[in-house]
């Protein structure tokens, strides 16, 4: 069956001062996917995205489909607890329609619309607690309705019980829009559990493929260094 894809990216390369962050990168992403980006720290995953963005020089191509519209999901915000900015007034920077704001709100799970319109609207950004925040900036990502999701670490500075709840969120969301989600992580039992694909980077690529196929300790090995112990996670088909 012919599956359309979103993105075709051939012999992508970033450099910075002359040293290579990210050199011969060759993959594509087909609609509905799910692709999760893992490397460690260092790696080259953000700069990928950033080169994906259109936000930074980078040899090589980038082909997106025409008329995709992409939203980004930065790793975490740091915003300060006086600042004069509430849940409604970030929003409306990007949509003016409150309706629609309070329906992003309550697709993301944030309350009922009674407790969206007399509560969240108007707390201040800065006395949200990690999960809100994160749940706010999905709803943000969802206001111009995307074809395409590109999350960097979306549960970082999020508790473990706070962290499952938010990729449920993405999960839900893929499958109700058919949405493309490209996001990195760190953590492979989440690659396992919410990824159609794995992608593993170290400035290059190291893999690519099936979650259960391609994470083996030859690769992982590769990916992080030295001797790498492994176990296959519990994970399921989709």
């Amino acid at each position: 069956m012919y599956m359309e894809k979103v993105l075709s990216v051939d012999n992508l390369a970033v450099s910075f001062d002359n040293q290579n962050v990210l050199k011969g990168i060759s993959f594509s992403v087909e609609k509905g996917e799910v692709l999760a980006i893992v490397g460690p720290n260092g790696s080259g995953k953000s700069v990928l995205f950033r080169a994906l963005l259109g936000l930074i020089p980078y040899s090589g191509t980038i082909a997106w489909n025409k008329n995709l519209k992409t939203s980004y999901v930065p790793q975490k915000l740091s915003i300060e607890r006086d600042l004069p900015l509430n849940v409604e007034e970030f929003l409306a920077l990007k949509e003016s329609n409150r309706e629609k704001i309070i329906q992003a709100l309550q697709t993301v799970g944030l309350e009922d619309e009674h407790h969206i319109e007399k509560h969240l609207l108007r707390q201040r950004l800065g006395w949200l607690s990690g999960g809100q925040l994160q749940r706010i900036m999905i709803a943000w990502s969802l206001l111009d309705d995307p074809d395409v999701l590109l999350f960097d670490e979306p549960t970082s500075g999020i508790d473990l019980g706070g962290e499952g709840t938010i990729y449920n969120l993405l999960k839900k969301l893929g499958d109700q829009r058919n949405l493309t989600i490209l996001l990195i992580s760190h953590d492979l039992n989440i690659v396992y559990k919410y990824a159609n694909n794995v992608m593993c980077i170290n400035k290059e690529m190291v893999c690519h493929g099936i979650p259960s196929e391609v994470l083996d300790p030859k690769a992982l090995a590769r990916l992080y260094g030295g001797e790498t112990s492994f176990y296959k996670h519990e994970h399921f088909e989709h």
